[in-house]
């Protein structure tokens, strides 16, 4: 078995490979934390970073608990989040604003992720994150996979 070293420690070449693939998947969820709202799919984020598109998402999906793209349309989700709350655009304008295409894509994955409409939430002002301290916020307004 070949052996080499990383930061000072001894490793197989499997365990090299697998932080240097750990490496290119924080590389690529870093690009989807930043980049949310461009026109991003796993075959450009693969491509990046050169990984087959297969390997990226099953690689992100071991090393994340999700598919690549599933965690990007939770940071959209997210943001959208915080955009609705604000008041001062409507679910298009904000659908668009996230990086989604489709409103009909949006509108389900919001619903399922927060576990109602986007209409419903940007309408509902119990939903205010007025006052609160900003790490309380983040915790409260998180959207969380509503499972059947």
């Amino acid at each position: 078995m070949s052996r080499g070293t990383i930061q000072g420690v001894t490793t197989t070449s499997a365990e090299s490979q697998r932080l240097r693939d750990l490496a290119l998947l924080r590389r690529v969820k870093d690009r989807m934390d930043r980049e949310y709202d461009q026109p991003l799919d796993v075959a450009a984020l693969a491509q990046g970073v050169g990984m087959s598109a297969g390997h990226l998402s099953r690689q992100f999906k071991e090393a994340y608990g999700e598919p690549p793209y599933s965690y990007l349309m939770t940071r959209r989700i997210e943001r959208a989040m915080t955009l609705l709350r604000r008041g001062d655009m409507s679910v298009t304008d904000v659908c668009f604003a996230v990086g989604c295409s489709s409103l009909g894509t949006f509108s389900t994955r919001f619903t399922e992720l927060v576990g109602v409409s986007p209409s419903v939430y940007r309408a509902d002002p119990d939903r205010s994150t007025e006052g609160m301290i900003a790490c309380v916020a983040k915790r409260v307004t998180r959207p969380v996979r509503q499972r059947g």
